[in-house]
């Protein structure tokens, strides 16, 4: 019934309230009590009631008043701490004012009697606002009161500045403490505000005369000018720069009075004829000035007017006649110098036009050059098979000469004849080489290349000239594919092996051989030969370049040279390592073919087999008599029946007679009349419905052949013919591609 939470006077008056219904209650039983003896026993238990809620009572009235008693000292205490306070101070709980001090209620006399506790913070800022003594407020009552509501309890404070009368100054601060209370604190900052502007004048004053020390020691002259005209400051400088007397220049003088002056004296070469007004009707409207005047004395002046913030004038004059004269001075070797480019640029495009000249004759030179170049290149590529034809019919007969004159006293001539025949083929050959190299529309082709049958093939026919120089020739074939062309791998090979062999005394060693390097294969050739020198390693792959040791009559140093730019063209790497009287050792670096497994490998160990008796019926298609000769006289000798025939038609008469297939074709590519070896080989087999083994010999060295041949089926030789290959071939195109049937 009773809340110990309430307020100490609410729960006595609400203990009176019940001992007094409860006295009521007893009287009430009393009366109607059905006997005293109840009455008696009900009114004691009531005493007992009611001396315990009147000692409640008691205890409570004496902690209500020990409370009120605190209550007081705190007020008490409050009040004379906020007294003790040098600022005023005022408390306002619940947004009403609850205690201040005197300073707080004595600073605004005519409003102090509206000070009492209780009076609302919005009621108390309205109050002061109205003050007479308030002379000015930095600020706003209500939106600092706004803010310091707004704000979190124990945020920044809201202060503002007031000015009172009499030149008081304080500084109020607003800052809410709890969620209903709020204290205001004023701080007296008269002495602040007055050493402020003490300190503000003094500096204004140091300003001013710190400007004038400015003005007086700039290089420059400057006078400034009041709205009205009139002169406020100036320097020395200003005056001298004008030629100014003192009585003319000084603190109040006319603006006008002083063109004026300028003008009738003529101080200034452009102030005549109005042209002052002209100046000052500029920076009336453009608000600035920029004039650069002669002065009477000659001196270069340079103006700059400007407009002030308070439509005053400034005006500067700067002495620039030095940099008048180094301007001109500039101007003048600009032009002098101008001048001179002038000169030398026509000299310049006198030189450029000769220079255009001899460069259109060196064009035309260089192109009367490629033009003969162009002209050598094709007349040899054309002519190699009329070139060939001739040596080849030699070689032929030689060969046949040597057999017939063996073992008598003919046979070393014919053997220097062979040999110079030989001379002439290398020759030749490296001359079509470098030809066809040089040629851009017979570019190489690379392909997939076995190495080690390319190796076989020169082991094969280098070996006869090795034997004949009494130099071991030994080839460890590596039967690898590898990227290259097929012709000129073959050609760049045996001329280093064949270099090897003539470089090689009598008793001494080649080797050829390959090392794999990673994804790629090194073909090399080993020598015991007389060496190169350091010197001569970096030119023996120039055209007719040759070694210091070389002796006489060892060749024109043409091999090298198709081996270098045959690698150049192929991507291929050539190296020499070479010591003089030791021997050297030729390397070609070439890419490998990956994922084709090698052929197994033919050792080149054996000297060839020994020649016999060739029982077969050969049909020989050759337009070139002494060649057809050649072929003729040589096959015969091997045993060979041989039908000769100039044409194809030739060739299928002779076929007609005999009424059989050849065993084989040996024929020329290029024949009379348009007509090819390849359609005569093809007309052949036609006419005996036998696929007859060919082999075409050609002058032409092109890839394009050797892959007809592949896809026709007949095997390609190159003029002039090597007999250690020719017969071989024969041999193994009879054995492995003859005909099913021979009869037609």
């Amino acid at each position: 019934m009773i809340d110990p939470d309430e307020p100490l006077d609410i729960q006595v008056a609400r203990q009176a309230r019940i001992i007094d219904a409860l006295m009521r209650r007893a009287n009430r039983q009393h009366e109607v009590g059905s006997s005293a003896y109840g009455a008696f026993q009900s009114a004691i238990a009531l005493q007992a009631q009611v001396w315990a809620k009147t000692r409640d009572l008691e205890r409570t009235t004496d902690a209500l008043r020990h409370a009120r008693d605190d209550s007081e000292r705190m007020r008490k205490n409050l009040a004379d701490a906020l007294s003790a306070m040098d600022g005023g101070v005022a408390l306002f709980t619940a947004g009403r004012l609850e205690v201040c001090n005197d300073i707080f209620q004595m600073l605004l006399p005519d409003i102090s009697g509206r000070l009492r506790p209780g009076l609302p913070v919005d009621d108390c800022f309205a109050a002061m606002a109205e003050s007479r003594h308030l002379v000015t407020v930095e600020g706003s009552f209500d939106t600092a009161l706004a803010h310091a509501r707004r704000g979190r309890v124990g945020a920044s404070v809201v202060s503002l500045v007031i000015e009172l009368a009499g030149d008081r100054w304080y500084q109020i601060n607003l800052q809410r403490t709890s969620a209903e209370n709020m204290v205001l604190l004023l701080t007296e900052i008269t002495l602040i505000v007055r050493r402020n502007r003490s300190e503000k004048e003094t500096l204004i004053d140091r300003q001013a005369d710190y400007l004038q020390a400015v003005f007086e020691n700039m290089t420059s002259g400057v006078c400034t000018f009041s709205p009205s005209g009139a002169v406020m400051m100036y320097n020395q400088q200003f005056r001298q720069l004008l030629g100014l007397p003192y009585t003319m220049l000084q603190k109040g003088t006319d603006l006008q009075r002083l063109l004026d002056f300028v003008a009738q004296h003529a101080l200034i070469a452009e102030a005549v004829d109005f042209e002052i007004g002209y100046w000052l009707d500029r920076l009336e409207r453009q608000g600035r000035l920029r004039k650069r005047v002669r002065h009477a004395t000659g001196r270069m002046l340079d103006l700059h007017a400007h407009r002030l913030p308070d439509g005053g004038v400034l005006l500067e004059l700067k002495d620039v006649t030095l940099e008048t004269r180094a301007t001109e001075m500039l101007e003048n070797r600009v032009a002098e110098r101008t001048a001179e480019l002038t000169r030398a640029n026509q000299r310049l495009t006198e030189q450029y036009e000769e220079k255009a000249r001899v460069e259109e004759e060196l064009r035309l030179a260089k192109e009367r050059a490629e033009a003969a170049v162009s002209s050598k290149t094709r007349f040899l590529a054309a002519a190699s098979h009329d070139l060939l034809q001739p040596i080849n019919a030699a070689k032929l007969l030689i060969a046949t000469l040597m057999d017939s004159v063996a073992e008598t006293r003919f046979a070393p001539t014919v053997e220097r004849l062979e040999g110079s025949f030989s001379s002439i083929e290398q020759l030749l050959h490296s001359l079509l080489d470098i030809s066809r190299l040089e040629s851009a529309d017979q570019a190489l082709t690379a392909t997939e290349v076995c190495l080690g049958t390319l190796m076989r093939s020169v082991w094969e026919d280098q070996m006869p000239l090795a034997q004949r120089k009494g130099v071991r020739l030994d080839m460890v074939p590596c039967m690898v594919f590898v990227r290259s062309d097929p012709v000129y791998l073959l050609r760049s090979i045996q001329n280093l092996v064949v270099n090897a062999i003539q470089y090689t005394e009598p008793g001494g060693r080649v080797l050829a051989g390959c090392r794999r390097q990673g994804d790629r294969v090194a073909f090399q050739v080993w020598d015991t030969g007389i060496g190169i020198s350091r010197k001569d390693q970096k030119r023996i792959f120039e055209e007719f370049a040759r070694a210091d040791n070389v002796p006489l009559g060892s060749g024109v140093g043409l091999g090298l040279s198709v081996v270098d730019r045959t690698c150049r063209h192929l991507g291929h790497k050539v190296r020499v390592r070479s010591k003089p009287g030791v021997g050297s050792v030729f390397s070609i670096e070439m890419e490998a073919v990956s994922g084709r497994p090698a052929d197994a490998q033919e050792g080149c160990s054996q000297t060839p087999s020994a020649e016999y008796d060739m029982d077969y019926i050969v049909l020989v298609i050759e337009n070139d008599p002494d060649v057809l000769y050649a072929f003729t006289s040589k096959l015969e000798q091997w045993g060979a029946s041989v039908l000769a025939a100039r044409s194809a038609g030739e060739a299928l008469d002779h076929l007609r007679d005999i009424g059989i297939a050849p065993d084989i074709v040996l024929a020329d590519y290029q024949l009379d009349d348009g007509e090819t070896g390849d359609r005569a080989i093809q007309a052949v087999r036609d006419m005996t419905g036998v696929h007859v083994p060919a082999i075409m010999i050609t002058a032409d060295r092109s890839n394009a052949l050797l892959k007809k041949g592949a896809e026709e089926g007949f095997s390609v030789l190159t003029k002039p013919v090597q007999l250690s290959r020719l017969r071989p071939l024969i041999e193994w195109k009879i054995r492995w591609q003859a005909p099913e049937e021979a009869t037609f």
